[in-house]
């Protein structure tokens, strides 16, 4: 890339004000991101993005009832307490639990977070009638705690809550329920103009408003969002959690979906951390004094396959066959090494392996055979179409990848076309399902999934209750057998007893093959030697809040750490203490601004 080139890139890309480099910010130690997300992820309490939204507008701002530990880049990341001290399952009603709530902790505008913080938070996703219930929080919520029914105050500082049915995986669940302030929402809705009566729209600007001056009990206060460009936070100086009050004064962050500019966007010292750095860029990384780390991410990134009728994909041999026929050692040399090569949703030695039948690997010629067993030849392929997206898509590089998979699987008797659209419509289309207009007729979608829960990792997949709009089976799949399997996991309250369900299960998600399974991410960012205290957790989200930042004036250093990606037997097991809406995205959520149109599909190419 050309200094030219890579000049222009940045500068469009960062649309970079005089203001950052001005007198004010001078005096602060400012951390500048560059996320792979290409729009700023919602503010509200509620981020979508995937979780790319949850590790910079979510865990920064907001805390849950439970909290993923991301203090260790060597130890399995568990869930911990968070605004919760402790809770237990109600010992003869298994859909009953309670919550004890720390004290002492307010919300950044100073109001009290109690229990009935903790009940307004819950209606406001699932209680339709209730005055601040939002619609468009309900899919990167509800269909992450499908069981979760209802919540009560027992006194101010405990909280019941109620499932539908007995659900082990609750307590981890809690993590994306994010809480937000009642009271600065409620001063939000009083400022509405009386002239809007509609009660919904009062609702609604009052959300918009909130977005643009959030309130949240967590270490960073957002204080400055400009919608696709910039948003800023300060840090919450009186956080109750002294080991996370944040070290820098503020943090930046800006999106920059392409891989070219966030790398040059990183070696002109525009931005001191992006995710995902353009592969064939590392040397040029390392060199320049950089340090770029990675780590086992339990993070899977696939095609998941459509089961409607008439899919091509009904078909095991066809799916078994798609499984051998990509060649993923040599689609990591493409990468750089910056992915791990899987062999099912977790890898062999995990407590939910369970040993599967088949086994995913590279072999061309059984692949070809099972493919003409099927039906199929060079001169009668089988058709598919798969729904991508430019950007997003996990720490990876989505659109190289996806065309390495067309140019592989075309030796195994397979026509791909690919259909590339924003990852905000992809990720969007991923609880509407293959079924809907949406899906523009693909019968296979590359959306990836953290793998760190058993609800993420396997179970809204293969239940026949998680069909869309409910949650992400977007191909329709399941069956008695799986939903039997997935009841006896979530019905085991004991840890070793789960392990095994799961390990079941998980033989049998992986024989069945509902996916083809790419890659493991490896998470890389890179960043300057300015930046300190970073942790990168065996884990898809990451804090920023123990992070510190030498002097704006400071040059890069020349150290460089490169973290080796270790073996992914470091996803943990599950933890025994205890999608965005299928509506529009948020229009003129920020600054009473319209936000503008998502970027329409395109394709076929």
């Amino acid at each position: 890339m050309s200094s030219t080139s890579i000049t222009r890139a940045v500068m469009l890309a960062l649309g970079v004000s005089t203001a950052l480099a001005g007198a004010a910010l001078a005096q602060e130690k400012v951390l500048r991101i560059g996320m792979t997300a290409a729009d700023i992820p919602r503010t509200h309490g509620q981020p979508d993005q995937g979780f790319e939204g949850n590790r910079f507008t979510g865990i920064p701002m907001y805390d849950g009832l439970t909290n993923w530990d991301l203090s260790s880049a060597d130890k399995a990341s568990v869930v911990i307490p968070g605004l919760a001290t402790e809770w237990a399952v109600d010992a003869s009603d298994k859909t009953k639990w309670v919550f004890k709530l720390r004290s002492g902790v307010k919300f950044q505008d100073g109001s009290a977070f109690d229990a009935a913080a903790v009940v307004w938070n819950v209606e406001k996703v699932l209680n339709k009638e209730a005055v601040h219930f939002a619609a468009d929080q309900v899919g990167v919520t509800v269909s992450r705690m499908p069981t979760l029914k209802s919540a009560k105050a027992i006194d101010p500082l405990t909280v019941e809550l109620t499932t539908s049915e007995p659900d082990a995986f609750l307590p981890i669940n809690l993590t994306n329920l994010y809480m937000a302030s009642p009271a600065h929402w409620a001063a939000k809705l009083a400022a509405v103009p009386a002239s809007v009566t509609d009660a919904a729209e009062r609702s609604k600007q009052a959300w918009a408003a909130f977005s643009a001056d959030p309130s949240g009990t967590g270490p960073f206060k957002g204080v400055r969002l400009v919608p696709r460009e910039r948003f800023e936070m300060v840090a919450n100086k009186a956080y109750w959690d002294p080991k996370r009050v944040p070290k820098v004064d503020r943090v930046v962050l800006l999106p920059l979906p392409e891989a070219n500019a966030r790398t040059a966007a990183l070696l002109s010292g525009q931005v001191d951390w992006i995710e995902a750095p353009a592969p064939d860029a590392v040397p040029q990384i390392k060199q320049r004094g950089f340090s770029l780390y990675t780590n086992a991410q339990p993070h899977v990134w696939p095609w998941q396959l459509s089961f409607a009728e008439g899919s091509v994909w009904l078909d095991k041999k066809v799916r078994h066959a798609a499984n051998l026929c990509v060649n993923r050692e040599e689609l990591k040399t493409l990468l750089g090494g910056l992915m791990e090569v899987p062999k099912g949703t977790v890898p062999p030695g995990h407590p939910w392996w369970g040993n599967p039948k088949f086994e995913i690997k590279y072999d061309l010629d059984a692949a070809k055979k099972l493919m003409t067993e099927a039906g199929f030849s060079a001169s009668k392929p089988a058709k598919v179409k798969v729904l991508t997206s430019a950007s997003g898509s996990g720490q990876m590089q989505p659109l190289p990848m996806n065309e390495f998979m067309q140019q592989a699987l075309k030796d195994c008797y397979f026509d791909v076309a690919l259909e590339v659209g924003e990852w905000n419509a992809v990720f969007t289309n991923w609880r509407e399902g293959a079924k809907h207009a949406n899906a523009r007729g693909a019968n296979a979608t590359n959306v990836t999934y953290a793998a760190m829960d058993p609800f993420f990792a396997m179970v809204r997949f293969v239940s026949t209750k998680t069909f869309p709009p409910v949650s992400n089976n977007w191909g329709y799949f399941g069956n008695d057998e799986f939903d039997k399997l997935i009841a006896d996991a979530r019905t085991s309250f004991d840890g070793t007893a789960r392990d095994a369900a799961l390990a079941k299960l998980h033989a049998r998600i992986v024989e069945e093959a509902p996916f083809v399974w790419v890659a493991h991410d490896a998470g890389p960012r890179a960043l300057s030697a300015k930046v300190k205290g970073v942790v990168q957790p065996r884990r898809w989200f990451l804090d920023i809040a123990p992070m510190s930042m030498e002097r704006q004036g400071s040059g890069p250093g020349v150290s460089v750490m490169v973290r080796r990606v270790p073996s992914l037997h470091a996803f943990p097991s599950l933890i025994t203490c205890g999608d965005q809406d299928v509506d529009a995205r948020h229009k003129g959520e920020h600054d009473g601004a319209v936000r503008a149109p998502s970027r329409p599909w395109h394709g076929p190419c």
